[in-house]
């Protein structure tokens, strides 16, 4: 019995696979898995998550591995990559929301194929603002890459796709809802200052005081003036502010910790 020409083009088209790491995203990530229809496989590593996250991703189609050993936000991405067996890999957050262009342009991009890399255009907002300046954007983050072909560092945080390839650009718009409310800027100013101090512990850096209130001041004027902040009004200023705060504790949880372990 012979297969149809459409079965035959089925199976000859490239697989894309999204990878996706998560905890505790049920406010999100259903929004995020219902934009991702025209993926083949997709695969959620969870890192423990004690709401939803977890049985709203199977309802919504993915395939849910709990890993709550948590190494690292570039290990765990690299756990889920290593989960799919797709031709195609995508890599987003539980926070990001694939375009309906940007899905269009993803699998024109991996059919007729003109990189093994390619950049999003990531838009992101801050407390419902969608922002254009203050160093968020223009955002072209490297997220699509061809299987074996790029990987995530190893960081604890601020992770990177390493790749040693041609980058082409996609059109459509990555939308990342980056920080809903309030709440959550604290929360992750929190959990990022406290990530980045101790991958800078790690790797034998010290902080102290004064370098935590330079630096936070730094961040402030990089951010404001020379990143354009003060175009985005209102919201420029509180991006600034909480650069320079993530900044300061970053340096202060540092100094803290360093003190501690020489006294210990």
């Amino acid at each position: 019995m012979t297969s149809s020409p459409t079965a035959s083009a089925a199976a000859q088209r490239p697989s894309l696979g999204v990878a996706i790491i998560a905890l505790n995203a049920q406010e999100r990530i259903a929004q995020c898995l219902d934009a991702l229809s025209f993926a083949d496989d997709i695969v959620v590593v969870d890192g423990g998550s004690t709401d939803d996250t977890v049985p709203i991703a199977r309802t919504h189609g993915a395939r849910v591995i709990v890993a709550p050993d948590w190494p690292g936000f570039g290990l765990q991405k690299n756990r889920a990559v290593a989960a799919l067996e797709t031709d195609w890999i995508l890599s987003i957050d539980t926070d990001e929301v694939v375009s309906q262009e940007l899905a269009a342009s993803i699998r024109a991009s991996i059919e007729a194929p003109r990189a093994d890399v390619y950049a999003l255009d990531r838009v992101s907002s801050f407390c419902g603002r969608w922002v254009r300046h203050s160093g968020w954007y223009p955002d072209w983050i490297p997220r699509l890459f061809k299987r074996g072909a790029a990987r995530f560092s190893d960081d604890l945080v601020h992770e990177r796709l390493v790749f040693d390839a041609r980058v082409e650009k996609l059109t459509g718009r990555l939308l990342h809802y980056s920080y809903d409310d309030f709440e959550t800027v604290l929360r992750k100013m929190d959990a990022y200052s406290s990530a980045g101090a101790r991958a800078r512990l790690a790797s034998g850096k010290r902080g102290s005081f004064a370098q935590a209130v330079m630096r936070g001041l730094w961040a402030f004027i990089r951010t404001y003036l020379l990143r354009g902040g003060i175009l985005d009004g209102r919201t420029g200023f509180m991006i600034a502010v909480f650069n320079a705060e993530t900044v300061y504790y970053r340096f202060l949880k540092l100094a803290m910790a360093a003190g501690n372990g020489q006294k210990s």
